[in-house]
């Protein structure tokens, strides 16, 4: 017989909420819920239509990624079949479309919040560019701040714009939106584009480099979000230290911010009754044809990274081997 819940909010039963939410949290199941059901109005927004991942972390367990939704989700909540290439078969994703699917996922777990760039109705275009600035192992979050200024510059100096928040772990998200008429190849032109560009204004802290042996300790522009590739949402919480949170954050605040100001219990104070994610992220923007042209003549940086490991390896060999003779 299942147990009591300890309460209901929109029909779902809510239950464990004085567990530990994960070691480190510094917060219970409680915290999650409330949280969630607090920014509800401004997290749906940013799931609503979206396939949705989610990353979940049961007790004394680590952490998982979930796509497919499990046999027992209720009826009620909205789901869409994708067909998965990599593993050749259909996932069905949720949809997570309003408060009662939110809170059902929270209290199943699911702190982190991943939906998709584009949206179930549109598999054939993006709603927006994704700039993720990653600093390298060790480093503190100002260098990930001064890349996303780079990619500021980069943005302003071809005619667009874009909104900034942390990521919730140790880096910056630079979102840009854009038009329904650009295809999924030309927005991911676009973005390595504004990433090269970022890193041609100052190459001594940002790098384009997809292996990491060839950052050399700069922070890494990461364009390769795009296509079915997902980004986590702006209030999504995060798996990490303090449970924090990616929260939206002020061009002209964002040098004086740590990733650990935004955490489940701070955040829903700090926002208020403003949405201000809502309030930064520009109109959907046209892409520059210069842009275009650019990134087009960009390899894509996956593939790139492949072929140079592959040319790596069999130099390697070669070496290896005229040694031994």
């Amino acid at each position: 017989m299942a147990s009591k819940p300890d309460e209901t909010r929109d029909g779902v039963d809510l239950t464990n909420l004085d567990q530990p939410l994960f070691d480190g949290a510094d917060a219970r199941k409680r915290d999650l819920v409330d949280y969630l059901d607090a920014v509800h109005e401004r997290i749906v927004p940013e799931l609503r239509e979206r396939p949705l991942s989610v990353v979940r972390i049961r007790p004394g367990q680590p952490k998982f990624m979930q796509k497919n939704v499990p046999k027992y989700t209720p009826d009620w909540v909205k789901t869409v079949q994708v067909w998965a290439e990599a593993s050749k078969r259909e996932v069905s994703y949720a949809l997570c479309d309003d408060r009662r699917t939110l809170l059902w996922f929270a209290n199943q777990r699911a702190v982190e919040y991943h939906p998709t760039l584009m949206r179930a109705d549109r598999w054939d275009r993006v709603t927006h560019l994704v700039l993720d600035l990653d600093p390298p192992e060790g480093e503190t979050f100002s260098m990930a701040v001064q890349a996303a200024l780079l990619v500021r510059q980069a943005l302003t100096d071809c005619g667009l714009s874009g909104a900034v928040k942390t990521s919730g772990a140790k880096g910056v998200h630079v979102i840009v939106p854009i038009v329904d008429t650009v295809s999924i190849e030309d927005a991911a032109a676009a973005t390595r584009a504004i990433a090269a560009r970022a890193e041609k204004i100052d190459p001594s802290v940002a790098t384009t480099a997809y292996i990491k042996d060839d950052r050399h300790g700069k922070v890494f522009v990461d364009s390769t979000r795009s296509g079915g590739a997902t980004v986590v949402a702006a209030y999504s919480p995060r798996v990490r230290p303090g449970t924090t949170v990616s929260f939206p954050v002020g061009w002209d605040d964002l040098e004086s911010v740590t990733p650990r100001d935004f955490t489940v219990r701070t955040a829903p104070a700090l926002l208020g009754d403003r949405d201000p994610w809502a309030e930064q992220l520009p109109a959907p923007q046209e892409i520059p044809e210069d842009v275009l042209l650019e990134g087009r003549a960009i390899p894509v940086a996956r593939v790139a990274a492949m072929h140079e490991g592959k040319r790596r390896k069999r130099a390697r060999e070669a070496e290896e081997q005229k040694r031994a003779d």
